[in-house]
């Protein structure tokens, strides 16, 4: 028997020159939904970086709070930051046995970490994780193609979509902007 983790849903894309980051706002533990309005993206104001998490909120936190700081040690530069931070998630014994994957945005980079040592920088613009992840996803692929071109917009209505199909995601959004 394989587990599956369930998480929250984020979403982040980048359009019409700018970028929206957001999520649900679902909390589970096993079966049960425990909060049904918990804030999962956070604003990095000094280096305007937009961060969304998803997977164990503890673990998830911890992440955030290590990427800050290596955010702040590389002066800003989201990609050099990132790397790093992968690096420790591969590395360190204690951060290894970690759940959660984070979405970090900035006015140039969108990415994906994961805990397997992954920095993505996806070619569509479009960074989706989390249970209802590939939901999201279809849903802000076919506003882009239909060229709506607001992404606080195409985040909000996309996970709203995904929370209609995903048991893990509500529609307690939370979207942020520049």
């Amino acid at each position: 028997m394989t587990l599956q983790m369930h998480s929250t849903t984020i979403l982040g894309v980048r359009a019409g020159g700018t970028f929206a980051l957001g999520g649900d706002g679902q909390v589970t533990l096993g079966d049960t939904v425990v909060k049904s309005a918990a804030v999962k993206v956070r604003r990095i104001e000094s280096f305007g970086v937009l961060c969304g998490f998803a997977g164990s909120a503890a673990d998830s936190f911890a992440l955030f709070d290590r990427f800050e700081k290596r955010l702040a040690e590389f002066k800003g530069k989201l990609p050099r930051a990132a790397v790093e931070l992968a690096k420790d998630w591969r590395t360190d014994r204690a951060l290894r046995r970690l759940e959660a994957m984070l979405v970090v945005m900035n006015a140039e980079h969108s990415l994906v970490l994961s805990g397997t040592g992954d920095v993505i920088e996806p070619d569509d613009h479009i960074c989706a994780i989390g249970s209802g992840g590939s939901f999201a996803r279809a849903a802000a692929r076919a506003f882009l193609a239909c060229q709506v071109d607001d992404p606080a917009r195409i985040v909000r209505d996309s996970l709203g979509i995904a929370a209609d199909i995903c048991i893990y995601t509500n529609h307690s959004i939370e979207v942020l902007t520049p």
